[in-house]
């Protein structure tokens, strides 16, 4: 990370009256905003910090069953969203943009292992699935010219010492800003030598005065101790041993966002928030508002609300109801192994004789006539209907799975009930539409994910002094391709286009088949393109541009069209020359940016196609092909001039000749 430090006055640092008694102002501000959301937000932390128990069920009698529900569907629906890869592609805003947005996303593919947000994903969807709402903070960047290493550093917040704005829906609101929230932060522990290191501290902090702890109301201590108590590991008392340490000892800071004097700002506070001892404006821009750099992702969200519905929200009711059937159960099976008895006290003198015994021999006093069998009978109690259990039992197994859409198949896992195949399949693609919809919802955040990716580079790439080499891999083994800022920084933010890779792939079977089933047809057509359908077919069955161009090689027509939109980008004149495959110009072409001289060279083409009909004399080199083809000697090639564009750009349609005028001009 870069370190661009000054010195700033802290209660605990360097002392300037005035200053000083603005951080207090703050501080004040903030603390009364923590508790605001503190006593909003705490007990839905309590919830959490219970189903954390109940999610692996570490915790429970060790003479009772648990029950895994909550554990296997949270699974199913954890792998089928991570896996199914969210893919982004940037698309350029205005001409020229295309070779910009091609750098964007090759270098989106590369940053993707660089700054390990597979890790980072699989957090945010974990949270995302547990909590409802899941935080990602993008706003630190990692900086080293020497060792080429120029990339963002995502970080997951940790939802359980979160806090955030009671009347928030989501840390930056919809594009015009509507639900967004004023403040929020969270708790987090740092040594002495973070805090010196880190960029937006101030110098010279008095440590003696600084306490690890983050008092009655710090939710970082709560989820410590609930996260020890559901893995099974000894809570040990707040900050327990700290003290000694040495340079390993933490402390309790808090990092909160909020406004301060209209502006946007992250502060770190400790003492339980009552010194600031670091602050940073934020100056991330969204059109022409300010924004955090923060974003939320939801599972099943509910409008207007900060939080989603969760799995266990849909789930914890019913796990609990499916373990004490099953302990009820096993109780019932117990009891039929192991029933009472009633027995004749008059009869059996010791209550020890009783117990089990092989070739065993009990007295009985039979005095009175009675038979043994009267000296012992077996307790007559109510039996559980064990069918109603099963009932039951099953009930609020098939309401988990409906809930969530993860049948048994799903799960992994064979169903007891028979289906044919063509249910089978009706039944799969119906959770593949429930899961394609919060893979849709998902896309959302993920684009605002690139989007602060973008920004970053935008923020931190140094123009003419940093360099970033990329790694990229294709048929022709890797390849590095340096980028400065000019070719990943466009003068207009590019756009960002989400896919769901199991949609994307759905989606192309269905144009492939359409496709090949079109073909059969147009290219009976003796005019149709070819080359451009094979292209076509070729990217619908998954093969990659460099894969493409080495099974078909681009034509010279197409590297000279090529070569020449770098001139028609800088508006400089190309001559149109009478050998040219006019119709594979205009297709490259049609790429280019849109000059003066890239619109007089478009229609230099179509000059040229329109003498080419009227007097193929003037174009013997296609005489030349069909005499040879025949067999003929092929006739001298005549001296025909090139065609040189004007450059102007062309009028509108005339209104009485009902074209353009100038195409008589020649």
């Amino acid at each position: 990370m870069a370190k661009n430090k000054e010195e700033k006055p802290s209660q605990i640092s360097v002392v300037d009256e005035d200053v000083a008694k603005e951080y207090k102002a703050l501080s004040t501000q903030i603390k009364t905003e923590y508790t605001l959301a503190w006593k909003n937000q705490k007990p839905k932390h309590d919830t959490w910090e219970v189903r954390l128990k109940l999610y692996n069920n570490q915790k429970r009698d060790d003479s009772a069953v648990g029950d895994t529900t909550m554990f296997t569907i949270m699974q199913t629906v954890l792998a089928s969203l991570y896996v199914d890869k969210l893919d982004v592609e940037f698309m350029g805003r205005e001409d020229g943009d295309d070779e910009t947005a091609d750098n964007l996303t090759a270098m989106a593919d590369f940053d993707y292992d660089e700054m390990g947000k597979s890790v980072v994903d699989y957090d945010w969807d974990w949270n995302t699935c547990f909590f409802g709402h899941a935080l990602v903070a993008m706003e630190e960047y990692e900086r080293d010219p020497s060792n080429n290493i120029f990339v963002p550093m995502p970080k997951a917040i940790d939802p359980m010492v979160w806090l955030h704005d009671p009347r928030a829906v989501s840390p930056n609101g919809d594009r015009a800003g509507h639900g967004a929230m004023r403040f929020g932060g969270y708790e987090m522990y740092m040594c002495k030598k973070d805090m010196e290191d880190h960029p937006d501290f101030f110098e010279k902090l008095n440590f003696t005065e600084v306490s690890r702890g983050g008092g009655m109301e710090s939710l970082l201590e709560d989820a410590q101790e609930a996260r020890d108590e559901h893995r099974g590991t000894q809570a040990s008392l707040p900050n327990e041993g700290e003290g000694k340490l040495g340079d390993n000892s933490q402390y309790v800071v808090t990092v909160w966002y909020t406004h301060w004097k209209g502006e946007k700002y992250k502060v770190y506070l400790v003492n339980e928030r009552a010194d600031v001892v670091g602050i940073k404006k934020i100056t991330r821009k969204l059109g022409r508002r300010t924004i955090f750099p923060l974003i939320g992702r939801k599972l099943y969200p509910t409008s207007s609300e900060w939080y989603g519905t969760s799995i266990p929200d849909l789930i914890e009711d019913k796990q609990r109801a499916r373990a004490v059937a099953s302990n009820l159960g096993l109780k019932a099976m117990k009891a039929d192994l192991y029933p009472m008895y009633i027995y004749d006290s008059n009869r059996i003198k010791n209550r020890n004789d009783l117990n089990f015994g092989f070739n065993k021999f009990i007295p009985a006093d039979l005095t009175d006539g009675g038979s043994v069998n009267d000296a012992i009978q077996p307790l007559q109690k109510a039996r559980p209907n064990m069918n109603l259990l099963d009932f039951i039992y099953q009930s609020l197994d098939v309401s988990a799975q409906k809930a969530t859409a993860t049948p048994e198949l799903q799960q992994g896992a064979v169903s007891e009930e028979k289906r044919t195949l063509g249910e089978i399949n009706i039944v799969a693609s119906r959770v593949d539409t429930r899961y394609s919809l919060s893979a849709k919802v998902f896309g959302w955040s993920e684009a605002e994910f690139w989007y602060h990716w973008y920004a970053l580079y935008d923020e931190n790439f140094a123009d003419k002094i940093d360099e970033k080499i990329l790694r990229i891999v294709g048929a022709f083994g890797a390849k590095w391709r340096p980028v400065k800022r000019g070719d990943i920084i466009a003068s207009m933010t590019p756009d960002i286009k989400i896919e769901s890779k199991a949609v994307s792939r759905a989606k192309q079977l269905e144009e492939r088949q359409s496709l090949l089933a079109f073909l059969n047809i147009a290219l009976q057509e003796e005019t149709a393109n070819r080359r451009y359908a094979i292209k076509e077919s070729a990217k619908l069955f998954g093969f990659g541009k460099d894969q493409i161009d080495r099974l078909m090689p681009p034509t010279i027509d197409e590297r000279i069209a090529e070569d020449q939109n770098v001139l028609l980008n800088q508006d400089k004149l190309v001559p149109v020359l009478p050998e040219d495959d006019h119709n594979v110009h205009l297709e490259i072409h049609s790429k280019a940016r849109e000059t003066d001289a890239t619109f007089a060279h478009i229609e230099a083409h179509k000059k040229a196609l329109s003498i080419k009909k009227t007097r193929p004399d003037l174009f013997p080199m296609d005489q030349t092909l069909t005499n040879f083809q025949e067999g003929q000697a092929p006739p001298p090639v005549a001296n025909v001039p090139a065609v040189t564009p004007r450059a102007t750009r062309p009028v509108q349609p005339s209104q009485t000749s009902g074209q353009p005028s100038g195409m008589n001009e020649q």
